[in-house]
């Protein structure tokens, strides 16, 4: 298999979107996943930028990675300085790294606009400080900023940007789409040219995504003989971000046939992705290729039909070969074999000719005509279920529910509840303050429970989410509540619908703590 050599910059060109902020320990933990994934390089940042680069510097200078080379990043040397004398390269020196990563120009537009110097004097910057490092043992990246731009412009001064480079010990030449308005032909073709002219040298590609096309653009470049790729794991970076690896490394691996990680990691790409999202903290989005929920969901009955016959109908590959699983979604567009796939889930013995089937079919379309939704409340749909089938009896009866909401409050908790259940004849009632009325009910309903079922005691909410279902309707519209729940092994997301945004979050509320008792009652 052809090599394909993998730099994720997640810790420096992916810090830089809009609305990240790691910490000294997230760096580390996002640090450590891409070593046990065996990417070739990890570029750790800039020394010498902030107090936490220096310190996660230190910290992971003294371990080290299993399988990565440890990768830092530098411009080239400043106009009329020496390169030796330049503190910006000094630092690289002495972050004691066997591999940098220098970005130089290789646009004549910005030499002359941004750098304010001369074409010569660029040439010059390049090759100084190339040697610079070479001579104190380091590996050498050279990042040719702007090269596709500076390429259209003037063909024979970017490669002469890359001549210095090489000439000077670099050993990577990698090409950078930097404001992401390449298209694939014209980075094939300007790829293809730079590996013929420098064939001993490792040619990279380095894409952002403003014209969404860094995978086809990394793709092309590949294709055209480039064997380095740059890019963040999760596509985060500048403006609409980078190429985003956790699409790249499949589709090289497995669809091309070129060696990025070990093959035994490509099922870790999913586990991974969720990983990096909390670190980072930003929603996976679910339609990411390969690694999102939805990458292999389906919907749509004929869809779920012909992947139930068939995978290979409605999925390009099997979800497993990435980590990822095959979902089967509810809704009141999913036919019958869909729906008794989840059904034999829960309850084995049921076939197409179960009555069974017809009725939970209809109870479903009616339910969705309420305003349910199902596809993303999976555990209210397994309830409802077993409840039709008798397998799952109330833990609890409620009797009734009291709510009172002050406005203005004397205090930060505006909304008190009180609560009265049943749980096998016996009467508890509970009372509660909360933020807000949902809030303080749900408060209340786990104290009552809690004296019953102490394993509650471990569930917390993760998400609520309101969604106006007929907006038409004003404020007498109908609504949906979507809760997911977790505890110290799992998630699951309920489902309520009503027109009371309380009564809508009771009955998810409800769902999600049976669901957690029913399960725990299976293990049994």
């Amino acid at each position: 298999m052809r090599r394909i050599y993998v730099l994720d910059t997640t810790l420096r060109d992916g810090a830089q979107r809009e609305g990240i902020s790691l910490s000294v320990e997230d760096s580390i933990s996002i640090a450590r996943r891409l070593d046990d994934l065996g990417v070739a390089f990890i570029e750790n940042g800039s020394p010498g930028f902030n107090p936490k680069n220096e310190e996660y510097f230190r910290r992971t200078a003294k371990s080290g990675f299993k399988n990565s080379a440890s990768a830092v990043f530098g411009a080239t040397c400043r106009k009329n300085t020496a390169a030796c004398d330049d503190e910006g390269l000094k630092a690289l020196v002495s972050s004691k790294a066997h591999v940098a990563v220098i970005f130089g120009k290789s646009s004549v537009f910005h030499v002359r606009e941004i750098l304010e110097t001369t074409r010569e004097e660029n040439l010059r910057m390049i090759s100084d400080s190339v040697a610079c490092l070479k001579e104190h043992g380091m590996r050498v990246i050279f990042d040719a900023e702007h090269f596709f731009d500076g390429y259209r412009e003037d063909p024979e001064y970017a490669l002469e940007t890359l001549r210095a480079a090489f000439d000077s010990g670099c050993e990577c030449l990698t090409l950078c789409d930097t404001n992401g308005g390449g298209m694939p032909d014209e980075i094939f073709d300007a790829t293809k040219t730079v590996c013929d002219i420098f064939g001993s040298a490792v040619t990279g590609i380095h894409c952002h995504d403003d014209c969404g096309m860094a995978v086809a653009n990394t793709v092309a470049a590949v294709k055209a003989g480039a064997r380095h790729v740059q890019g963040t794991f999760l596509g985060i970076g500048e403006r609409c971000g980078n190429t985003p690896l956790c699409a790249v490394i499949p589709v090289l691996q497995l669809k091309l046939g070129y060696k990025c990680i070990p093959d035994d990691k490509m099922q870790h790409l999913t586990e991974t992705a969720n990983a990096l999202s909390e670190i980072c903290n930003i929603r996976l989005r679910p339609e990411m290729p390969f690694v999102g929920k939805s990458a292999f969901a389906h919907k749509a009955g004929t869809h779920a039909h012909g992947v139930l016959r068939s995978h290979a109908s409605f999925e390009h590959i099997d979800p497993e070969r990435v980590g990822n699983e095959r979902r089967i979604l509810l809704s009141e567009h999913t036919g019958r074999a869909a729906v008794l796939y989840k059904l034999r889930m829960i309850s084995p013995e049921l076939d197409k000719d179960s009555p069974q089937l017809s009725a939970i079919l209809d109870r479903l379309k009616q339910l969705e005509q309420e305003g349910y939704k199902f596809e993303s409340a999976e555990a209210s749909f397994e309830l409802m279920v077993m409840r039709m089938l008798g397998i799952a009896a109330p833990f609890f009866e409620l009797v009734s529910y009291k709510i009172l909401d002050e406005q203005p409050s004397e205090t930060e908790h505006c909304a008190t509840a009180t609560i009265k259940i049943k749980v096998g004849g016996r009467l508890q009632i509970s009372a509660a303050e909360g933020d807000g009325p949902v809030n303080a009910l749900d408060l209340a309903l786990r104290e009552a429970l809690e004296i019953f079922y102490p394993s509650l005691s471990c569930v917390r909410l993760v998400d609520y989410k309101v969604r106006v279902i007929d907006s038409g309707a004003a404020t007498a519209a109908r609504v949906r509540v979507l809760i997911t729940s977790a505890d110290e092994k799992r998630s699951w997301s309920t489902v309520g619908a009503g027109q009371d945004v309380i009564e809508a979050s009771w009955k998810a509320l409800v769902d999600s703590l049976e669901y957690k008792l029913i399960k725990e009652q299976q293990r049994r």
